[in-house]
C-alpha cells in the first residue's frame, strides 16, 4: 500500500544535538501512526521536518511519493497541521482566524468556518477574540485550522494538549471518525499513551532521536496481550494436558521452557491445579498484562534506546 509519508535516514542536528538521528518510517494511506517518546525525543523536531518549518541536515522525507522540494511543497497542500502552540492573530474573533487561516491555504468558499466550528466544539466561541481562549480552546481552534482545506493527511504535535477528559474524548472520537469515514492519514503524538491505544494502528517510539520501533498495533496487542506463564517439570506433558483439557487455550512454549498460556480463558488456579493433578511440580507461575507505558519503559530499558 502507498506511503502517504515516509522518511529515509533522518537527521537533524543543532550544533552539537542531534535531534534526529537516523530516523527511517513509512506512514502507509489510511493508517494512524502513534508516536511515542519523552521531551526531547525528537517527535516535535519530526513534525517540523515533515510540515517544511524545519529543513534535515541528511536523509530524505518523502510525501506522497514525491521528494524533491517543490514537489514536496505541492504536497503538503494535502496534509493539516497542528505543531507544539497553534499560532493566532490574538485580537481577532475566533472565526474571523479560522477565515484568515482559509484564505492563507487557498481554501475556496466563504463561509466554510461554521461547519468546522461546530465540529471542533467551538461554536458558540465563534465571536470570541483569541486571546480571551483557555488553553483548550486554543487547541480546539488550532485542531480547526488543521482540518481546513480536507487534508488527505493530518500531523499533530500533541492535540489533546490543555483538554478537559471530555474534550480528550471528542478528539479521539473526531479522529476515528475521520480515519474511518474519509480515510484521513494520521501522525499524532501524546503524552496520554491511553489515548493513543484507542486510534492508532500503529505506532512509532522514538528516544535521543532515535527511531527505537516502528510496529503495528496487531503485533503490539499480541505482545501486551493478558498471559500466564507457567514453569513445570516436564513442559512437554504439561502442554498435551493443555491440549486435552484445555482445547480451547492458546499457548506456545517459551525458549526457556516455561508454557505461555495466550488470553487464558480461566482463573489462574486452575491451571497450576492441572499440573498438581497429574503430579507436576511448579517453579513459576504469574500473570502478565502489559499497557502501551510499560511496553515503552520495558523497551527503554532494553537498551533499544
Amino acid at each position: 500500500m502507498e506511503a502517504v509519508i515516509e522518511t529515509r535516514g533522518l537527521k537533524k542536528r543543532y550544533g552539537a544535538v542531534a535531534a534526529l538521528d537516523g530516523v527511517s518510517l513509512a506512514v502507509r494511506r489510511g493508517a494512524v501512526l502513534g508516536v511515542v517518546g519523552d521531551n526531547g525525543a525528537g517527535k516535535s523536531t519530526l513534525f517540523k521536518v515533515l510540515c517544511g518549518l524545519a529543513f534535515p541536515t541528511r536523509g530524505e522525507v518523502r510525501l506522497f511519493g514525491e521528494h524533491d522540494a517543490r514537489a514536496l511543497e505541492r504536497q503538503r497542500s494535502r496534509i493539516g497541521a497542528l505543531i507544539e502552540q497553534p499560532g493566532f492573530y490574538p485580537r481577532l474573533s475566533v472565526e474571523k482566524n479560522l477565515e484568515c487561516c482559509r484564505i492563507r491555504k487557498g481554501v475556496p468558499g466563504a463561509g466554510r468556518t461554521d461547519a468546522l466550528l461546530e465540529t471542533v466544539g467551538l461554536a458558540q466561541a465563534a465571536k470570541r477574540r483569541a486571546k480571551d481562549l483557555s488553553v483548550g480552546m486554543k487547541q480546539r481552534l488550532g485542531l480547526a485550522m488543521a482540518l481546513m482545506g480536507e487534508p488527505e493527511a493530518l500531523v499533530l504535535d500533541e492535540p489533546t494538549s490543555g483538554l478537559d477528559p471530555s474534550g480528550i474524548a471528542e478528539v479521539r472520537a473526531l479522529l476515528a471518525r475521520l480515519n474511518r469515514e474519509r480515510g484521513v492519514t494520521v501522525v499524532v503524538s501524546s503524552h496520554h499513551l491511553a489515548e493513543l491505544e484507542h486510534v492508532a494502528t500503529e505506532y512509532a517510539f522514538l528516544r535521543r532521536g532515535r527511531l527505537i520501533e516502528q510496529v503495528s498495533a496487531e503485533t503490539l496487542r499480541a505482545r501486551c496481550a493478558d498471559c500466564i506463564d507457567i514453569a513445570v517439570s516436564d513442559p512437554a506433558r504439561y502442554a498435551v494436558l493443555l491440549e486435552g483439557e484445555c482445547a480451547r487455550e492458546r499457548y506456545q512454549v517459551l525458549p526457556d521452557g516455561a508454557v505461555r498460556i495466550l488470553d487464558p480463558r480461566l482463573p489462574i488456579e486452575a491451571y497450576s491445579g492441572l499440573a498438581s493433578a497429574h503430579g507436576l511440580d511448579i517453579f513459576r507461575l504469574e500473570r502478565r498484562q502489559t499497557t502501551l507505558e510499560q511496553y515503552y519503559f520495558e523497551l527503554k530499558e532494553k537498551g533499544g534506546a
